[in-house]
């Protein structure tokens, strides 16, 4: 196994949680919600961003909606309405495989389990935000940094929230966090996986490990060349400059889609609210 410098290696900054739900509690003060309503999953992201919130804003302004389909795990259910229980806070389960079924018989190439992924992702964030319509809130996304700097979510699927609270921590420090929380272990030590197919892992799809992600993605933050981060992080080069490559070519996914420019001011250019 590679040993990676700790330079390399995101450290959770001191009083995270308290900055994230301090963020969640003005996010959802201005919005004028009367709370939030998230996604989970039964996995480490999702229990992290629903515990802040409850943190924030206290649980019974927090529903979590499960929204299984046939390939979903019973446990992650178990585990995930167990927490929900545990915390005080509202749990829901919506079963989206008749919406997926109809999906099949109206497009074509379902067949293929990237693009039913996809389809299923973005049927998960039509639920969310139909709950939170209903009760006036907005939804919590639950994408780490470590997922968004690389494109490895569905834009408008998993990538559609109001806000992003755990944005900007990579999944080593979402894992430090979990423990500094009181995240329950049986959650904690789960393989991540988005529960798209049979077998799916996050690390599998992605062709590596996050704690090998996580140090590379930190040299691309520190803006150094691809070279001297394969050699601080004793990475092979080949590995860093496909995870670079991949950084650069899903920039569109972190941005809203592009305005060409003819006002004074334009949106997503030099409009700034």
């Amino acid at each position: 196994m590679t040993q990676i410098s700790s330079a390399m290696r995101p450290q959770l900054k001191e009083h995270t949680d308290f900055i994230i739900m301090d963020f969640i509690r003005q996010k959802v003060e201005e919005s004028g919600g009367n709370g939030v309503v998230i996604g989970l999953s039964g996995g480490i992201d999702s229990a992290v961003v629903s515990k802040l919130c409850a943190g924030a804003i206290g649980p019974e302004r927090v529903l979590n909606v499960f929204m299984p389909s046939r390939v979903s795990s019973s446990q992650d259910q178990i585990d995930a309405e167990d927490f929900s229980s545990r915390c005080g806070m509202e749990f829901k389960v919506v079963d989206i495989t008749p919406a997926l079924e109809g999906y099949q018989r109206m497009l074509s190439h379902l067949d293929r389990k990237d693009l039913l992924g996809n389809v299923m992702t973005r049927c998960r964030m039509t639920v969310l935000f139909h709950e939170a319509n209903l009760r006036g809130r907005v939804v919590m996304g639950t994408s780490n940094k470590s997922e968004l700097l690389i494109g490895y979510f569905t834009k408008f699927g998993d990538g559609g929230a109001d806000f992003c609270p755990i944005g900007d921590l990579y999944k080593g420090e979402v894992r430090e966090l979990a423990e500094k929380i009181g995240i329950p272990r049986c959650i904690v030590e789960k393989v991540p996986t988005a529960g798209l197919w049979a077998d799916q892992t996050d690390e599998g799809e992605m062709g590596i490990t996050y704690e090998d992600l996580d140090s590379i993605l930190m040299g691309i933050e520190m803006s150094l060349p691809i070279e001297e981060i394969a050699a601080r992080t004793g990475l092979d080069l080949t590995l860093v400059r496909r995870i670079w490559n991949k950084h650069r070519a899903t920039v569109h996914k972190r941005k809203m889609p592009l305005i060409p420019k003819i006002g004074i001011r334009t949106l997503g250019l030099d409009w700034r609210e």
